[in-house]
């Protein structure tokens, strides 16, 4: 009997109704489909639950383990938080058993409408960074090096420099529960049309957050699509933020989907990070183009076209 097997019965109940969808692309499904040779990736690419249900299976281990079996070395999981510790621990021990890395999961509750961190509410900070320390424990938990922070809304009722110095305060103070654990949070600009009103949009300004942090827990997520539709000049950014990026999410312009259907050059920006000695991950947080087994496939050929860049 495989592995995938044995977990999949033996945490039925559990996976039945908590590891469905956690985060904006997670996916659910049971369809068994054919297996592809395992292939060796230049650089540490993540796929999310559900990107490739239709040929691996409905549950997360099976996935999992045909995710390795493809090549793909690490895992990004925007909803760990949310899954019951049980379903943490089984996937970190299939993701340990594989050889496999955590990549990034969200840790704390991201205001998409109203202010939070950029008016300074005491009370709102205090709820981060409570977050914040469960957060830590879950990365404990699931081996994770990195987590998500989004500053949340804007407050259009203080001038920008006031929002600055208030999120900056939020986020040393979250820098010093995780600095103890080696666990860096990456801010991450999100594009102003699918995301209008929130803080952080440009590479630019988390260069200056975090540079105003000091820390090596505060660092940036460079989302390639998000700072494509928001300032585009994508490997000047990348070069004049370099010091400060700790992780890339990738997928392509328009319609955020994997790597060679819009208009964003992934093989030349792959080239370029991994020249620039790029160890972290890559997380694939992006929709399947084409639908079922055969759209799966076809986001697998993607990495490995943009991929082929030595």
């Amino acid at each position: 009997m495989k592995r995938r097997t044995f977990v999949q019965n033996s945490l039925m109940a559990t996976l039945g109704a908590s590891v469905t969808t956690t985060g904006a692309f997670g996916l659910a499904g049971n369809t068994e489909g054919t297996r592809q040779e395992k292939h060796k990736f230049n650089l540490k690419y993540a796929p999310h639950e559900g990107m490739f249900k239709h040929n691996a299976g409905g549950d997360i281990i099976s996935q999992l383990e045909y995710m390795a079996e493809q090549g793909f070395t690490a895992l990004e999981d925007n909803g760990m938080s949310g899954r019951p510790v049980n379903v943490q621990e089984a996937i970190a021990k299939t993701m340990q058993d594989l050889g496999m890395e955590m990549g990034v999961f969200v840790a704390h509750k991201i205001y998409w409408t109203e202010p939070n961190l950029t008016s300074g509410d005491v009370g709102k900070r205090e709820e981060f960074l409570a977050d914040i320390r469960k957060s830590v424990e879950i990365a404990k938990r699931v081996n994770a090096k990195w987590v998500t922070v989004v500053p949340g809304y804007k407050d259009f009722r203080k001038e920008p420099g006031y929002q600055t110095v208030n999120v900056v305060e939020s986020l040393k103070q979250a820098s010093g529960i995780l600095e103890p654990h080696g666990i860096t949070m990456v801010l991450e600009p999100l594009n102003y049309m699918n995301h209008p009103g929130l803080f952080l949009e440009k590479s630019a300004q988390a260069y200056e957050i975090c540079k105003a942090v000091n820390s090596p827990s505060c660092k940036i997520l460079y989302d390639i699509y998000h700072q494509q539709i928001t300032e585009g000049n994508l490997i000047p950014n990348i070069e004049a933020s370099w010091d400060e990026i700790a992780y890339f999410q990738v997928g392509d312009n328009p319609g955020r989907k994997e790597p060679t259907t819009g208009e964003i050059n992934y093989k030349n920006i792959f080239k370029y990070i991994y020249d620039k000695g790029f160890q972290g991950i890559v997380g694939m947080e992006h929709g399947n183009s084409r639908p079922n087994g055969e759209g799966e496939l076809a986001v697998i050929e993607a990495y490995k076209e943009v991929d082929n860049f030595l």
